[in-house]
């Protein structure tokens, strides 16, 4: 998506090409989407007429200062770019619009016309990006909840150290989370942490105070330089990881050395195995990602994240059930298994059949294991209560014939 150095190269092309002119004209597409929180024709009525005093920015925000509130802001989202007619304005790759296309492009979302008849147009083909009116741009969301800009507001070393040693996550996670530090999205991240040699998933709190001082330097050079030539990216140095972070698994490859894909921080992550290493125990697992699309940035979404809970899903199904593959003997050897000594098959929990095709309910655990007696003990029982039965009534037919003979006694 675009990052710093682009939205800022857009920025600069509307401070040099469009500030101190007035709209004169202005279509705002019916995209509902991507325009929030107000009407076409209310946008429309907000910018006709108003004179454009300067282009401002902070992360990957920018905003339009007219002369009276309330002010445009555009939120670029994975794909929004901003168009001047006749002007070279650099663009992220993924939201370039070929200059044979129609003007205004299909993809615009607000078109403005200048008085000296200068075009302008906020385009987005993908429509993640978002268009908002807003009284004041820096008081509300999403620009009031950034963290300072990585290159206007830079963090100081001794900020940046005691503010790494509070976070107990992984680095790219923390440099991608805006409200740390904004402006830095997945390609930057990928670049610093390679310049720094810093594995993407190390422990923040876990860095050392030079490979925080490294970090602190390789973020200023990498968003200095992007900006310095406009984030026209075929002028960024051969030594940085960006010319190679979009090949496929097995054919990228940085000054010899071959680049490994991983998720981290919910993205794909471009990083050198042999230069950038995991230091100590405490590290967040990355799941590798081999058979990554040659975009990295394609999905909106953490991919990383949802791709791990996928794979552990699939693994879930894989794992044989208990006791399905346990293999169940024939009929006849069950009846010798009862009759014989089967401690195993003793001792085991009598199991419920299915009735009437329904589910059997689980046995109470709490109860007592009930032991299955086998022939031999169940004859032996049946011998012993047949003979107490047998001595019990010949007790009883002595008693009934003592009683009679005294009835006969008291007759006579």
């Amino acid at each position: 998506m675009p990052e710093l150095p682009e939205v800022e190269a857009a920025r600069k092309a509307i401070e040099e090409h469009c500030t101190g002119k007035k709209v004169r004209r202005s279509v705002v597409a019916n995209d509902s989407k991507v325009i929030e929180g107000v009407s076409p024709s209310e946008l429309e009525s907000a910018l006709v007429g108003k004179t454009i005093i300067a282009a401002l920015r902070k992360g990957k925000n920018l905003w339009l200062r007219l002369d009276s509130p309330p002010f445009p802001s555009f939120q670029f989202g994975m794909s929004g770019a901003v168009y001047i007619k006749g002007v070279a304005v650099t663009k992220y790759k993924r939201s370039a619009v070929s200059d044979e296309d129609e003007w205004p492009s299909k993809f615009s979302k607000v078109f403005m016309e200048l008085e000296d008849g200068l075009e302008l147009s906020f385009t987005d083909k993908r429509r993640f990006a978002r268009v908002r009116l807003l009284q004041d741009p820096e008081a509300v969301p999403p620009i009031s909840e950034l963290g300072p800009d990585a290159l206007l507001e830079p963090l100081q070393i001794e900020e940046l150290v005691n503010a790494l040693r509070k976070r107990n996550t992984a680095i790219k996670a923390l440099l991608l989370n805006q409200s740390f530090v904004s402006g830095i999205g997945n390609w930057i991240a990928d670049e610093v942490l390679y310049q720094a040699r810093i594995h993407p998933l190390q422990i923040a709190s876990r860095l050392s105070r030079e490979d925080c001082e490294s970090l602190h330097r390789c973020i200023e050079e990498v968003i200095k330089k992007a900006v310095e030539v406009g984030a026209d990216s075929s002028q960024y140095p051969s030594n940085w990881i960006f010319h190679s972070r979009e090949k496929k698994s097995g054919e990228a490859f940085v000054d010899g050395k071959r680049i490994e894909f991983i998720a981290a921080g919910g993205r794909t992550t471009a990083f050198v195995p042999e230069l950038q290493k995991l230091i100590g125990v405490k590290s967040v697992k990355g799941k590798s990602n081999q058979s990554r699309k040659a975009n990295p940035d394609e999905e909106e979404d953490d991919e990383g994240s949802k791709g791990e809970e996928i794979e552990k899903e699939k693994e879930i199904k894989r794992q044989p059930k208990k006791g399905k593959n346990k293999k169940v003997g024939s009929h006849r050897q069950q009846k010798v298994d009862a009759s014989g000594d089967n401690s195993e098959e003793a001792n085991e929990k009598e199991k419920p059949k299915k009735k009437n095709g329904k589910k059997p309910l689980a046995a109470d655990k709490t109860q007592p294991k009930v032991v299955k007696a086998n022939r031999n003990e169940l004859k032996s029982l049946d011998i012993r209560a047949k003979a107490q039965a047998k001595e019990s009534s010949k007790k009883r037919s002595g008693s009934n014939e003592a009683s009679t003979q005294q009835k006969k006694k008291i007759r006579k």
